[in-house]
């Protein structure tokens, strides 16, 4: 079964540390999907139980992230996101919470489920408005219930909408947003409008989970995240567009070190970059490539002037003067642009043609993206037999798509989509909430790692340690998901432990982190 576990209401991140997901990680499901799935499990339930179902989870929630809150504020929009606010009023007013709704929009034009809950919710005594709730309302409350948007935002919000939102965002009092913060895009994690967007404490993601809080600017929105199923079957829908990637899935694609095996069991590496003034990336990429467990590290640096001939902090790692070619190229990976400057497109064609196995970073996407005949012979690697990873960031996704890096970051999921199916790769599209995509497989999106790694060098250090996974027998997809996974874990477990103070992590340290060191 490749759905959840059969449990209601569990935290997804931070992920508690007896979390349990899917083997293949937690399946994620865009609008359309969760619309679909939505729909039918509506028509094989009596009229309005999902969304009574859905309003019981959110005040169980409610009370169990805020167990001492007295006084509550929901704010309802005009949609069934509004109907799942009103029907979790109906319950917190039951428990005998002191609950206060904000109903925007015209009631008789509500959907019947939600029009349903606004019933029971009268009919209980809950205390409804119908005008956006003014700044007091919101700083007497212990607790705000963001139900104003949900999966049908196409456009910013409106103008009564847009006020409410702002209300929610000047006060202090925490807030739980239902299904996703109102103005989020549920598939692209970007809010519609930078400056009217829901900012929660709690996220309850409810039946489905969606792209949009894992990546793109969803995780600066969501709070902590946790996902009610609603006692929904989806394996029996359209299947998850996207997979989320947390620590127990990425535990299993970890590579087994036999009693039996020596080094030539995992591999030959090369490293191939560091032009002149950047030779640091070449050697980061290959000390990481070294930790994650190759075989043999060879380094070619493009710095025809400097060659050190040993790293003395790593002294394990082999300098050749020669780039790779012939029977090595056929056997090897090669990771291939770290540092790489300008210099570093004279390397690719003949890496392009005969590497075996080829992951290409920053100066060579670049150098690639802007010759058309070295993006002609990437996209034809695979004809030939040949395995690519790619894993560019924003601005070097945007240069091999010919687009603007806002159009990549609009939609993450479809621009390393894009780029797996135009180059035939694995593609790893860098950024919060990094996705990991391949040609006819879904993409994962990585539930690891945070600001710290805003810092120069920690690029290098992926794209060695991927490199380092591949080397061992991994297939691509695999290296590359479990690479991005560790990678993040290391600056989750640094931020761990210097609390809210999300302060750079040099990639000197960031190696360190990823062996477990101080």
């Amino acid at each position: 079964m490749h759905g959840r576990p059969d449990t209601a209401l569990q935290r997804i991140l931070p992920p508690p540390a007896s979390a349990a997901a899917p083997s293949d990680g937690w399946p994620l499901h865009d609008t359309a999907a969760s619309r679909e799935i939505e729909a039918a499990l509506a028509a094989a339930l009596p009229p309005h139980s999902l969304m009574q179902r859905a309003g019981l989870a959110v005040a169980r929630l409610s009370m169990a992230v805020q167990p001492h809150a007295r006084r509550v504020w929901a704010a309802a929009g005009p949609g069934n996101n509004g109907g799942d606010a009103l029907e979790a009023a109906f319950h917190l007013h039951r428990a005998g919470r002191a609950v206060s709704v904000s109903l925007l929009g015209d009631a008789s034009r509500l959907p019947a489920d939600a029009q349903a809950s606004l019933r029971r919710a009268r009919e209980a005594g809950v205390s409804i408005s119908t005008t956006a709730a003014p700044p007091q309302r919101l700083t007497s409350a212990d607790l705000v219930l963001d139900g104003l948007l949900g999966l049908g935002l196409s456009r910013p919000p409106a103008a009564e909408v847009a006020a409410a939102i702002g209300a929610l965002g000047r006060g202090e009092t925490p807030v739980l947003a239902i299904d996703l913060p109102s103005g989020l895009g549920a598939d692209s994690g970007q809010p519609l409008d930078a400056a009217c967007c829901v900012h929660a404490r709690w996220t309850l993601c409810l039946l489905t989970l969606k792209p949009g809080l894992f990546t793109g600017s969803g995780r600066d929105h969501v709070g902590e995240v946790w996902f009610d199923g609603l006692r929904a079957d989806i394996d029996a829908g359209p299947p998850a567009g996207a997979r989320l990637l947390t620590a127990s899935p990425a535990a299993r694609l970890r590579p087994r070190r036999r009693h039996a095996h020596h080094k030539g069991s995992y591999g030959d590496l090369w490293v191939v970059g560091g032009a002149p003034s950047m030779t640091g990336a070449a050697l980061l990429a290959s000390r990481a490539a070294l930790h994650a467990g190759a075989g043999r590290v060879y380094v070619h640096l493009l710095d025809d002037e400097y060659n050190p001939g040993c790293d003395p902090a790593h002294p394990e790692l082999m300098f050749r003067r020669r780039a790779p070619g012939g029977d090595t190229l056929a056997a090897a990976t090669v990771v291939c642009g770290c540092g790489g400057g300008e210099v570093v497109g004279a390397a690719l064609p003949a890496l392009l043609l005969r590497s075996r196995r080829l992951l290409l970073d920053a100066d060579a996407l670049n150098a690639a993206a802007a010759d058309a005949q070295l993006a002609q012979r990437l996209a034809a690697r695979r004809s030939h037999g040949l395995q690519t990873v790619l894993t560019p960031h924003p601005l070097e996704a945007a240069r091999l798509l010919d687009c603007t890096t806002a159009q990549v970051q609009a939609d993450r999921l479809q621009a390393a989509r894009q780029l797996a199916e135009r180059f035939q790769a694995v593609v790893v599209l860098k950024g919060s909430g990094s996705v990991v995509a391949a040609p006819k497989l879904a993409p994962s999106v990585n539930a690891s790692g945070n600001a710290a790694l805003a810092s120069p060098g920690t690029g290098d250090v992926l794209a060695g340690w991927v490199g380092g996974l591949w080397s061992q027998g991994l297939d691509a997809f695999d290296a590359a998901r479990l690479g991005v996974y560790e990678h993040g874990a290391a600056a989750d477990a640094w931020v761990a432990e210097h609390g809210d103070d999300v302060r750079p992590l040099p990639a000197a340290l960031l190696l360190q982190r990823l062996l477990g060191g101080a």
